[in-house]
């Protein structure tokens, strides 16, 4: 017997085999199926980070620039391991099955994320098709904001004392003025952070979607691990549903909740992308169409 999720899962892929282009919109559960850490909530960070837990600090405490100058060495023992761990995790299969779909629809794809990690662009997704809202730990910066410049970081390494858990020198450098050098990420209360990177590909976005729009073409957007503590995700998500129309599906484990006439899916986000386009196989193998 077919379960209510079993029909929400038929219609996630009939929306998305009949739309013309795709929003591929993600928060940190989308990592998270990498077996990357999973940072919701105090002792999530804490069990990610046992050296961090015994100073007593929040995710929110240490997500600060301020510690770049109160105790460099920490932050970026920090933002040092958090960079090596995403240089070495593979995404899952989720992304290639999304960028396969993404691929095949006549207005493509965009993707917006709020992860910092660059798994999408790991997976073969192109860089000018993202929007990356809290910027990318993959791209640094100056502290002392000497230049309007942000750098690709593929060439800097950070060494971590992980018993220590202090970074070990050389820290970072700019590549101006030789002072320190942060990621470029939007920390909590971080008003050096420099945007324009990200406010290029903002651009980008928006005039994609206005193609769309113009062209009535039909968008689906498929939401994951998006929560709503910083709703920021799911705003883009249904801005963009505002601006163009089309089919929400939104895949979450604990908050998939959805507006009428949208399509929620409990399961986290390589699970729910397996079994939708594990129907739309079947479907098409059975010579039954989407």
């Amino acid at each position: 017997m077919a379960t209510n999720s079993d029909n929400e899962v038929r219609l996630a892929a009939e929306a998305i085999k009949t739309a013309d282009a795709l929003l591929i919109t993600a928060g940190a559960g989308m990592g998270v199926d990498s077996g990357l850490p999973d940072f919701r909530g105090t002792q999530g960070f804490w069990r990610a980070y046992p050296a961090i837990a015994k100073l007593g600090l929040s995710f929110e405490e240490m997500a600060n620039p301020a510690w770049f100058s109160e105790d460099a060495h920490l932050a970026w023992a920090f933002y040092g391991h958090r960079l090596n761990l995403y240089r070495q995790t593979a995404p899952h299969q989720g992304f290639n099955q999304l960028l396969e779909l993404g691929r095949n629809k006549a207005h493509g794809y965009f993707v917006f994320t709020s992860n910092v990690d660059e798994q999408f662009q790991s997976a073969g997704f192109a860089p000018e098709r993202m929007v990356e809202c809290h910027g990318s730990i993959h791209h640094f910066q100056c502290t002392a904001s000497c230049a309007d410049d942000i750098w690709d970081a593929e060439s800097e390494t950070v060494s971590v004392d992980e018993n220590a858990f202090r970074a070990l020198e050389p820290l970072p450098q700019c590549r101006h003025c030789s002072a320190l050098a942060r990621p470029n990420i939007l920390m909590f209360n971080d008003w050096s952070w420099l945007g324009h990177r990200t406010n290029a590909q903002q651009e980008r976005f928006a005039a994609w979607l206005d193609g769309l729009a113009k062209s009535s073409g039909k968008l689906a957007v498929i939401e994951l691990g998006a929560g709503s503590a910083i709703p920021t995700v799911r705003h883009a998500s249904e801005r963009a549903l505002q601006r163009t129309g089309g089919k929400l599906i939104r895949i979450n484990p604990r908050e998939h909740v959805v507006p009428t006439g949208q399509i929620g899916l409990p399961f986290g986000a390589a699970e729910g992308i397996r079994r939708i386009c594990l129907h739309a196989s079947e479907r098409m193998e059975s010579g039954k169409g989407p």
